[in-house]
This record gives C-alpha cells, structure tokens and sequence, in this order.
C-alpha cells in the first residue's frame, strides 16, 4: 500500500521546564487526553506515542505510524510534512482512538515538560504524556526482525500478508521472507554498511497484492544497504528506498 499523507501543524509551542527551554527528544507515551471538551478513547493495550528526535518527530497512534519534520526556534515548535500509513485495523475502537489523537494535534499549541512529563496544550486541547525509559540497542546479528514497513522517499506505507522476517546468523548467514518467497544469502557488514549475495529465491508463489511489497525488499537486499540499529528498530536503505523492522523480543 502506498502511504497516505495527512498535513498536520503544530505551531507556536513552548518548551517550558523551570523557565528554561527543554528538548523534547525521546518516545512520549500518551496517558491522557481531551479535544474539545471530548476525552480521547484509550484502549487497553494499545500504545499511542510521540517520538521526538533532533528535526524528526512521529511515533504510533495506536493502530497507524505517522512521522514528519520537526522545527524548534526559541520556544516555537511546528511539526510539518507529516505522513501517516494506511492499516486498517479491525478493532473499530483502535481507528476511533486514532482518529481523536490525530485531529487533536493540530490544535496543541504549548508544551510544558517537567522531569519525565509532558503536557501539550491549546484551545480545548490537553495531552499529557510521560517518558518511555529508553530500549537498549538489540543486536543486529541473532535477533529475529519482523518487518512493518516499507520506505520510499519520505513516505512510508504499510506491510501486507503473514509474519515477514530477517535474520542475521553469526555465520554469515542471511534468512528473510518478502511474503511471498523464502530468501537466503551470506552476507557481510562494514561499519554501517551492508552487502547480501543472495541465492536462488525459494518461490512460494506470489499473490497479486504481494507483489509490490516482493520486489521492494528484494531490491533493497540487492544491492549495498545502509544499516540503523535504535533500540529495538531495524532499517536498512538503499538509494530512497528502505525497509523498516522491529526486533521481536
């Protein structure tokens, strides 16, 4: 699926934390809020957060990713060129929470820190996060990663089909799924910096709505690929092209 991009703006926020000008970076949990009078729907389990970090910003709102650019000068912040995937979740409840989240931003005009706190507010708008401590980089080499989402450019979209993974074994060893084929190669890792010799593809037979999906991570395994490991992420990018993975712990 291709990414649906939402314009939001988040302008004329403070970042106040003892008088002072506090950064925002790091993953902001949501534990509350209310737009216009209406609390915003939590649902057990689910998570809706706010991920801050130098001019990115973005996170989960509970069942979509969403991201964009972030600009602070003195104690004005926007937050512009946001983009969100297009899942549809089968729990209605998830795509209401989502919803109320998303239509709150663009009304949060303050942000107020305070130790692990934060509170974004405006005209009838009040969320209030809290920190999340952060997640010790996984290892790149021995960890399963479950794929959930594609890259192209600044946009991002959505998986389709069963459980798409990666592996890394320490003996040079590569082991992936497209969804549609088994894949297997040696690879080898320079600094941040990757290379994959990949083997005759194993086809299980591709369905029509697998496709797309199939020929983006081939062709970023293809050829020479950047390699970021944050916490428990994994993205790997060639050219404009990349492909996003979260460790499964």
């Amino acid at each position: 699926m291709k990414a649906m991009i939402v314009m939001l703006l988040l302008s004329g926020c403070s970042l106040l934390s003892g008088g002072g000008t506090a950064s925002l970076d790091g993953e902001w949990l949501l534990q509350a809020g209310t737009n216009q009078g209406v609390a915003i729907p939590l649902v057990a389990g689910s998570t809706v957060t706010l991920q801050v970090a130098g001019t990115q910003a973005g996170g989960s709102a509970a069942c979509n990713s969403y991201g964009g650019k972030l600009q602070v000068s003195g104690s004005t912040i926007s937050i512009g060129e946001l983009f969100q995937t297009e899942m549809a979740c089968l729990d209605n409840r998830l795509m209401e929470l989502e919803s109320a989240y998303l239509a709150a931003l663009p009304r949060v005009t303050t942000a107020a820190r305070s130790g692990n706190g934060l509170l974004l507010t405006g005209p009838q708008v009040e969320l209030r996060f809290t920190l999340v401590p952060p997640v010790a980089n996984a290892k790149l080499v021995g960890t399963t990663w479950i794929l959930d989402s594609l890259i192209t450019g600044d946009a991002v979209s959505s998986t389709v089909g069963e459980r798409v993974t990666l592996q890394f074994s320490a003996d040079f060893r590569l082991a992936a799924s497209t969804g549609c084929r088994n894949v297997t190669g040696t690879y080898t890792i320079s600094g941040e910096q990757g290379q994959v010799t990949l083997d005759p593809y194993d086809t299980i037979g591709c369905a029509a709505e697998l496709g797309d999906q199939d020929a983006h991570i081939l062709e970023v395994l293809s050829h020479s690929f950047g390699i970021s490991v944050d916490g428990d992420r994994l993205t790997l990018t060639a050219g404009d092209k990349g492909i996003g993975y979260r460790a499964d712990r």
